[in-house]
């Protein structure tokens, strides 16, 4: 072969490459219709996996993966609608394979049952405890359940990682050398920034408005003429409409690659940004709906990144004058409790610096808040989820719904920053927490810990599930309901808290290893600010008398909510993963490691895994006792002011269908509290019946918008 058969049939690779990108999409897309048809036709009463698989071209165990209600009567017991066991597959031997012994599955080192939660003297109101009605016994122990191998397809089972025993494990439990949290020494610069319509073609520049012609919306195209139109320059420009990287979308076999392809078509008298002094964001950000392109002049001299203001708020309907506005009054309300506030880029970013500028510069933490070891922040990436969601089908609620309605959380987790972990965290083996008293594990599993636990939900158990197991998938989670069902999983103590002491009855859970911190108030300061400034937006929203300042302080508010949410999802700091491009012609330069996302007749675009950097500001331990906090809320929480309780496991058994991160659906309407505070429960759709039962999350979000129109909220501005 020589070298122009060598380049002629590399240039067919590639074009097969391409063939083979765009059948792979056209593929899922009949893979997830063909999932969404068993589903349904799992729904039949009568319906079985035997007939289901050959019409499907799928294996029993697939079928079953999908729908679990489909599994045989000899597995009913221990398979519900949220959970994926599988069965042998049909090309396998008719005998059946003899289950096996839980305690085969589970972790060889034995757990201490933890005790009943009883609940302590009352706090004070500014402090709110883990919410759940109070039980007086702890269950009895149960023999261990027996439960079918694990599928090895598909649905095949997550394993959650663990701590290692014995000195190695032990060696987690420090603080990454010379890196801590620290109050900033500097102030924060703000950026010129001006708001854009690409569809309208409408600039707004401080208190000026200019009409652009944008026939292509290219970023090419936006820099120029807005550098035409403000020949001083702009550091940043906002896209309030048109979504730009969307225009070509038909083109390409998935929204990111269309997006992929805006962000690195040519830009003549532009480069992409490579960064100034210490700025660690340079580069493009790839998102599917609100992507980041930075750019800079090809003489170095400016810097400009075009970002979407979706990042911080639905701008549906609003003109670019009257989002410009909503910034205006959010700076202002920032400005009030921060003096330096200066609004960044994104809500985390602005998040995370408002933060900063709360660390004590005197007391116990004057010198920063340490950061976990990067063994235990790895820990936490991969055992602590974040919001719940879980849609429940038919026939575990009937096909057709007596009614549906939404209750939606306001400012959820503005409601759970009050207690944190702080200091050395310790750990806790099952041998250590087996040595304590009752009141001593009472104690530790009350405050700020993330627990290796094994659970067995109640043989008389009828309700939702409590607490999070790893379900088939990469980074799945689901919620086992059935009773005399055990697994093995990582959670929460307010969580934990909740499965020991709810009003259903009680679950047995066993500790197998834990993280235990000792209880601080880090965002404490910095929550109550957002909050004071959320409800002084709030209420401006409610009483102004202009309707276009009233969009604007709504949106405003609907920002800071932005910035505590993603603030706080900042914390938990994911694994990076560096996204490059490279020319067609340089393809050899691609890195080894790198996988191809996008590409073009003159670009490949790539991304790879570079693991966790050294972020001061990184404390996945925060985010996950607020994340566990918000779910266990979901299911109960208490209203002291009004005596009484609210979720989930408060309603009847069977009317609960949806969990969607702060919003719990059900078949009736509840008498829950709601004053306008954060984490209050708000009655934001209702729709009578009878009701189809959704069986996917569009059939869901479709009923939850009939609901919410179907409500007439008086105050429509009232959002969680």
């Amino acid at each position: 072969m020589d070298a122009k058969t060598y380049n002629a049939q590399l240039a067919d690779l590639r074009a097969l490459r391409d063939d083979i990108k765009r059948t792979q999409a056209a593929l899922a897309k009949l893979e997830t219709d063909r999932a969404r048809r068993i589903t349904a036709l799992a729904g039949y009463e009568k319906a079985k996996a035997e007939r289901i698989a050959p019409a499907a071209g799928l294996s029993l165990a697939d079928v079953v993966a999908i729908a679990p209600i489909l599994a045989p009567n000899r597995l009913a017991g221990n398979v519900s609608a949220a959970e994926t066991t599988a069965v042998p597959p049909a090309s396998e031997p008719a005998a059946e394979t003899a289950p096996v012994n839980v305690a085969e599955e589970e972790p060889a080192h034995a757990g201490t049952v933890a005790p009943a939660m009883i609940r302590p003297a009352p706090e004070p109101a500014s402090e709110p405890e883990p919410s759940s009605a109070p039980l007086a016994a702890a269950p009895p122990t149960v023999a261990p359940q027996t439960v079918p191998t694990p599928p090895t397809r598909t649905g095949e089972q997550r394993t959650l990682p663990g701590v290692p025993q014995g000195p190695d494990g032990d060696r987690w439990f420090t603080h990454t050398a010379n890196l801590a949290s620290t109050h900033p020494n500097f102030t924060q610069q703000a950026r010129s920034t001006v708001f854009l319509d690409t569809d309208a073609g409408v600039l707004v520049h401080r208190d000026q408005t200019f009409r652009l012609d944008l026939p292509t919306a290219s970023a090419a195209e936006i820099l120029n003429t807005v550098f035409h139109v403000l020949p001083g320059g702009v550091e940043r420009i906002y896209i309030t409409a048109g979504a730009p990287w969307h225009r070509q979308a038909d083109q390409h076999p998935f929204l990111k690659d269309a997006v992929t392809a805006w962000l690195n078509a040519a830009t003549p008298g532009w480069r992409t940004d490579t960064g100034r002094g210490k700025d660690r964001m340079a580069g493009h950000f790839v998102h599917p709906r609100n992507p980041v392109g930075r750019y800079q002049r090809a003489d170095g001299e400016q810097h400009v990144e075009i970002r979407s203001a979706g990042e911080w708020f639905d701008t549906e309907g609003a003109e670019p004058a009257i989002i410009r506005d909503a910034f205006v009054l959010l700076w202002k309300a920032l400005r009030h409790h921060w003096p330096d506030a200066v609004i960044m880029g994104s809500p985390s970013q602005t998040g995370r610096d408002l933060w900063t500028r709360t660390i004590p510069t005197k007391g116990q933490y004057a010198d920063g808040y340490p950061v976990l070891s990067e063994e235990l922040r790895g820990l936490f990436h991969a055992t602590a989820g974040q919001g719940r969601t879980e849609l429940i089908t038919p026939p575990r609620v009937p096909e057709q719904l007596p009614g549906l309605a939404e209750y939606d959380r306001t400012f959820a987790y503005a409601k759970h920053t009050w207690k944190s972990g702080v200091g050395t965290p310790r750990r806790v083996t099952a041998a250590t927490f087996a040595s304590w008293s009752q009141k001593e594990q009472t104690k530790a599993l009350f405050a700020c810990g993330h627990w290796h636990v094994r659970v067995t939900v109640p043989d008389t158990w009828n309700h939702v599930g409590i607490l999070p197991a790893p379900a088939p998938g990469d980074r799945a989670w689901h919620y086992p309901a059935t009773p005399g069902t055990t697994f093995t999983t990582w959670a929460g103590g307010p969580e934990i808290h909740t499965a020991l002491s709810n009003p259903r009855g009680p679950w047995k859970i066993e500790i197998l290893d834990g993280i235990l911190f000792d209880d601080g108030k880090p965002l404490d300061d910095w929550s109550k600010k957002l909050k004071e400034a959320w409800a002084s937006l709030t209420a401006q929203a409610d009483l102004n008398g202009d309707p276009a300042q009233r969009t604007a302080a709504h949106l405003a508010s609907r920002a800071v909510r932005a910035i505590l949410l993603y603030g706080i999802g900042a914390f938990a700091q994911r694994p990076r993963t560096v996204t490059g491009t490279t020319p067609r012609t340089a393809e050899r330069d691609v890195p080894p490691d790198a996988e191809i996302i996008g590409f073009d007749n003159d670009t490949i675009t790539w991304q790879r895994p570079t693991g966790f950097t050294r972020d001061p500001n990184a404390h996945p331990e925060w985010a996950a006792h607020i994340w566990s906090s918000a779910r266990a809320a979901l299911l109960s929480q208490r209203h002291r002011d009004d005596d009484t309780y609210a979720g989930a496991l408060h309603a009847t058994p069977g009317t609960v269908i949806a969990f969607r991160t702060d919003a719990v659906y059900l078949t009736q309407p509840q008498n829950w509290p709601y004053h306008g505070q954060p984490g209050d429960y708000l009655h934001k759709g209702h729709l009578t019946g009878p009701v189809p039962a959704p069986t996917t999350e569009d059939e869901l979000l479709a009923l939850r918008d009939h609901a919410r129109t179907a409500l007439h909220q008086p105050r429509t501005n009232q959002e969680a």
